[in-house]
């Protein structure tokens, strides 16, 4: 499928209505790690900053995560890969089902879930329909909520089916797109956005294949921005960024005065 395709029907994603197999060997947790690399963890990125309350700890390299062993034992690891290939994810998985940890998996397929049928491990089968890992956002995110036992934010991520509209904002995808042409995009959000951030990152990167990056506030007042001199030596060096800011009127009140006068500068 198309990356216009997959953007233009995303929000049926929303639609889908996961299972969980091997259920019963599924227990309640108030603690939870999803694994994952690239597009794959996205969908646990954009939870924490949905419902920051959630004890959710994302893990992005090989084995278990660099957690307290008390701690890896409370939680429930949720392996995720879209394809079910992912080596890193992989052996997340080898490594939890070793120390008899709490295990789930989240995937359309591959390697990964004839494991966790194999092992009887509890797995959520996600449709296959031929898009990419970071396109699946809206499957991934359904699938994780199910797997946290949220019923509440099941029934409000199932709303976007009808409220995203992706096409109205085709046009000023178009304008963005002509803005950006030559340049080399940052993208800054609140600490609290950060998984939007890296979203847009990705996208760039993945799909519109060119370099991208992102930092977050306040932080990046306190270092990055004192890079960009346009008016001394570092200005041949910076004259192809260009510079979005994601902001959000739930943002602390400095944030996003931090953003306002960032953008002048």
């Amino acid at each position: 499928m198309l990356m216009y395709e997959a953007i233009r029907d995303f929000a049926k994603q929303f639609e889908f209505e996961p299972k969980i197999e091997n259920e019963k060997k599924l227990k309640k947790f108030k603690k939870f790690v999803v694994a994952g690399m690239g597009g794959s963890h996205l969908a646990a990125d954009l939870l924490k900053a949905w419902r920051p309350e959630l004890d959710l700890y994302v893990h992005k390299n090989y084995g278990l995560p660099p957690v307290s062993d008390e701690d890896l034992k409370d939680s429930l690891i949720i392996v995720s890969s879209y394809s079910g290939n992912t080596e890193e994810a992989i052996s997340v998985y080898d490594a939890a089902l070793k120390d008899n940890l709490a295990l789930a998996a989240v995937s359309s397929g591959g390697k990964l879930l004839d494991l966790a049928q194999k092992n009887s491990v509890p797995y959520i089968r996600m449709p296959d329909i031929g898009i990419q890992p970071r396109a699946a956002l809206g499957l991934s995110i359904k699938a994780i909520l199910k797997l946290l036992c949220d019923e509440k934010g099941l029934a409000e991520a199932k709303n976007l089916a009808t409220m995203l509209r992706p096409m109205d904002l085709e046009k000023d995808g178009q304008r963005l797109a002509s803005a950006l042409k030559g340049k080399v995009p940052i993208i800054y959000s609140s600490t609290t956005n950060s998984g939007l951030a890296y979203n847009w990152k990705i996208a760039f990167n993945e799909t519109g294949k060119i370099p991208a990056f992102y930092n977050v506030f306040p932080e990046l007042n306190h270092n990055e921005m004192i890079s960009f001199d346009a008016a001394g030596g570092a200005q041949s060096l910076s004259r192809n960024f260009h510079f979005l800011i994601l902001k959000d009127s739930s943002d602390h009140s400095r944030i996003l005065k931090r953003m306002e006068v960032l953008e002048r500068l």
